[in-house]
C-alpha cells in the first residue's frame, strides 16, 4: 500500500520480524525531517535520482546504485534538490519498526 506524504510517498515492499523494506519517493525540491530512531537502523540504496544525505555530522550526495547506513540514534535526513523524483530502497532493521519511532529535530511541515 502506497502512503502519500507532503514530501513524496513510501510503499512497504516486504516486512517480517526484525526488518521492513520500503520504496521511498521524494518529490523534486522536497526533503524529510532531520530525525533519528531509537530502535532501528536503516540502509538506503538510491535507485533513481540524486540524494542529498545528512548522516550524523556528514552531508554528502549519492547517485543510483550507491548506498549508506544510518545507525540507531543517528540524526539523518533525505533530500531531493533536483528537478526529478528521487527513489530509494530503505531497509529498516530492529526490534521495533513502526512510524512512531521518530524524533524530529527540524521539519518543513511543522511536525517537530
Amino acid at each position: 500500500m502506497k502512503v502519500d506524504r507532503l514530501w513524496g510517498s513510501y510503499e512497504v515492499l516486504n516486512q517480517a520480524d526484525g526488518f521492513k523494506v520500503k520504496l521511498v519517493e521524494v518529490y523534486p525540491h522536497k526533503r524529510l525531517s532531520l530525525q533519528k530512531h531509537a530502535q532501528r537502523s536503516e540502509h538506503w540504496v538510491v535507485v533513481a535520482g540524486v540524494a542529498k544525505i545528512t548522516n550524523g555530522d556528514q552531508i554528502f550526495y549519492l547517485q543510483a546504485n550507491q548506498s549508506t547506513y544510518i545507525p540507531k540514534e543517528c540524526r539523518h535526513r533525505l533530500e531531493n534538490e533536483s528537478d526529478h523524483p528521487l527513489k530509494i530502497v530503505e531497509v529498516q532493521c530492529g526490534s521495533y519498526l513502526e512510524e512512531d519511532d521518530i524524533v524530529r529535530f527540524d521539519d518543513d511541515y511543522g511536525r517537530v
